[in-house]
């Protein structure tokens, strides 16, 4: 029975991890019907209900519950001791899956993943957007990115990026109409294009520093967004100052589409990691992506 029930159970952790039947399908590859009746079977099977749907959210019963805990380090284990084969192998090979905000993705990992991808044929990699902080682990990511102060103590991390700073920028066409701010505090009289974080549910306090003395502004606008390149994108636009990373604003600086103002207050921040639990430091794969992103100076 047990050897009858092995894709079954492996689709139960799927929709009990994703806490959703159409995540779980799009992962596993099968049809939504086709789970749903996969995991209606391994109920009636085992004689007891294993998830609650309702219209929203689908969640372990206190039964499902049990046999996830109970099941899955079994086959997350397994899993491990099949990716260590790759020793074995002339070549490293494997499917790497990561989280990463947008701006670290297309400023700090695409550059460096294009060479990589060709220089190892065999290894698959799935960059995830992700601007919140999700847990790495609960999510089943191989490894995350993160600025420096928000990384997880209990994490292996890897520098992969210099120390970055933000820029308060403006387009032309709204400085025609409004004065430059001379110093943070200005801001408060500007039109402000905001960002949300998606975990919190916050709005970014922009942050500022002047003789060692931190500095944060609350500003305001009509417009957040929680993507850093659409407020980018409405600033360009006309439609209030944006506080981005000097990276993507640094292309319109020099072709005289945005004007920066209050450079001299802006710090640097720590720079990006990569990030990720001891289970994954001894993969061929996952140590050739390492140092292919390492930060060298």
């Amino acid at each position: 029975m047990v050897r009858d029930n092995i894709n079954d159970l492996l689709a139960f952790l799927a929709v009990a991890r994703e806490r959703s039947f159409t995540k779980a399908a799009s992962k596993i590859g099968i049809s939504q019907s086709a789970l749903s009746h996969t995991i209606r079977n391994l109920e009636k099977r085992l004689g007891v209900r294993l998830l609650t749907r309702t219209t929203r959210a689908v969640s372990p019963t206190e039964a499902g519950e049990k046999l996830l805990l109970g099941i899955g380090p079994h086959f997350d284990e397994i899993e491990i001791q099949l990716d260590a084969l790759n020793e074995l192998k002339d070549t490293p090979s494997g499917t790497i899956r990561i989280n990463a905000p947008d701006y670290a993705i297309s400023c700090v990992l695409w550059p460096k993943l294009q060479d990589f991808i060709s220089t190892y044929p065999d290894i698959k990699v799935e960059v995830m957007l992700d601007n919140g902080l999700s847990d790495i682990v609960t999510e089943r990511y191989d490894a995350g990115v993160r600025m420096g102060e928000q990384l997880a103590k209990d994490m292996i991390s890897a520098r992969i990026s210099a120390d970055f700073r933000f820029a308060v920028v403006g387009s032309v066409s709204y400085f025609e109409k409004h004065s430059l701010p001379q110093e943070p505090q200005d801001l408060i009289s500007h039109t402000c294009i905001n960002y949300r974080f998606p975990t919190s549910g916050g709005l970014y306090t922009w942050e500022f520093e002047e003789a060692g003395r931190e500095i944060k502004i609350r500003v305001d606008g009509q417009l957040t967004f929680n993507n850093i390149f659409y407020v980018l994108d409405a600033a360009l636009a006309g439609h209030g100052l944006a506080y981005v990373p000097e990276e993507i604003a640094q292309p319109y600086l020099e072709k005289g589409e945005l004007v920066r103002v209050l450079e001299r207050w802006s710090p640097y921040w720590d720079g990006f990691y990569l990030y990720y639990p001891n289970r994954h430091h001894s993969s061929p794969a996952f140590r050739a992506l390492t140092e292919a992103l390492r930060y060298r100076d």
